[in-house]
C-alpha cells in the first residue's frame, strides 16, 4: 500500500478540544440568559451526537418543556451556535486546546515526504481555522488540500459524506489515504467510505460501551514507515482496516478486541 495522503478529523484527534468546546458552549448559554450548564461527564454522552447544532438540537429534545418553550428554544439554536463559535475561538486563541503529542511532528513529516493532507471533520470551517492558525500559524490553512467540513455536507459522520467529499477533492481513491480519528462516530464515518483508519481516543471517547457491543477488529500493530529511497513516498505497514465483524464474538480472528456501543 502506498501512502499519497494523510485526512485527518480535528476535534479531539488533531487538538484536545472538547473541553473547550464545552466551555464555549456553556459561556454561550450564560450570553443568551440560558440556566445551561454542561458538565463534563453530561457533554461526553452528548458528543454521541456529531456536530455542534445538532447536539443543541439533541439536548433541547430532552428537556422537558412545554411544547411552545421547546419550539422557542429551538429557534434560539442558530444564535445559541454563532455566540458559541465565537467564544471558542477567543479561547483557541488564548491556548486553550493544545496539540496531542506526535501530531505536529506527524504533519510535519508527512509534508516533508510529499504527503498530500486533508481535514474532514464535522465541525465549521471557523473553528478549524481557529485551531489550525493558532497552532501552526496563519499559512498553514494552505497545508491542506482538501478541507471538508460540518456546515458543507447534509449528513455528519457517522456517515460516509465528509470523508468521501475530502476524497473527492483530493481526487484520489480511498486505498490511497489513511484517516485519522478519534471517536466510534469518526471510525465508521471513515470505514464507510473505504479508508484505512489510525484511531487514537481521548478520555472524551474511551470507554464507550454497552452490554450488547457491536464488535471491531483491528491488526495487532499499527505504524507508518517510510519506504525505500527506491521507492518515493511513505508505505504502511501493517495499517489497520477496522471492519464490523459481529461474526467474531466469540472473537475467531485472533485480533485484539474494541468494543463500543
Amino acid at each position: 500500500m502506498s501512502i499519497k495522503a494523510l485526512i485527518f478529523d480535528v476535534d479531539g484527534t488533531i487538538a484536545d478540544t472538547e473541553e473547550t468546546h464545552r466551555q464555549a458552549f456553556n459561556a454561550a448559554f450564560l450570553e443568551h440568559g440560558l440556566a445551561w450548564d454542561w458538565s463534563r461527564r453530561e457533554y461526553a454522552e452528548l458528543l454521541r451526537t456529531s456536530g455542534g447544532k445538532e447536539r443543541l438540537v439533541a439536548y433541547i429534545e430532552s428537556l422537558r418543556l412545554e411544547p411552545q418553550e421547546k419550539a422557542r428554544h429551538l429557534r434560539m439554536v442558530q444564535l445559541i451556535h454563532a455566540s458559541k463559535t465565537r467564544l471558542y475561538a477567543e479561547l483557541i486563541a488564548e491556548g486553550g486546546a493544545p496539540l496531542r503529542p506526535g501530531v505536529a511532528r506527524l504533519i510535519g513529516e508527512a509534508r516533508a515526504a510529499g504527503l498530500r493532507l486533508g481535514i474532514a471533520s464535522t465541525t465549521t470551517s471557523a473553528n478549524i481555522a481557529a485551531l489550525i492558525g493558532a497552532q501552526f500559524g496563519a499559512d498553514a490553512w494552505n497545508w491542506f488540500e482538501a478541507m471538508a467540513c460540518g456546515d458543507v455536507v447534509s449528513s455528519k459522520k457517522p456517515a460516509p459524506d465528509i470523508y468521501t467529499r475530502a476524497l473527492g477533492m483530493l481526487r484520489l481513491p480511498a486505498r490511497d489515504c489513511v484517516a485519522f480519528e478519534d471517536s466510534v462516530n469518526g471510525l465508521r464515518s471513515a470505514k464507510a467510505a473505504g479508508l484505512y483508519t489510525v484511531v487514537t481516543p481521548t478520555a472524551w471517547s474511551e470507554g464507550r460501551t454497552s452490554a450488547a457491543p457491536t464488535c471491531c477488529c483491528a491488526a495487532s500493530a499499527t505504524r507508518m514507515r517510510r519506504s525505500r529511497p527506491a521507492t518515493p513516498g511513505w508505505q504502511a505497514d501493517r495499517i489497520s482496516r477496522w471492519k464490523d465483524c459481529s461474526s467474531c464474538t466469540p472473537p475467531r480472528c485472533g485480533r485484539p478486541q474494541l468494543n463500543y456501543a
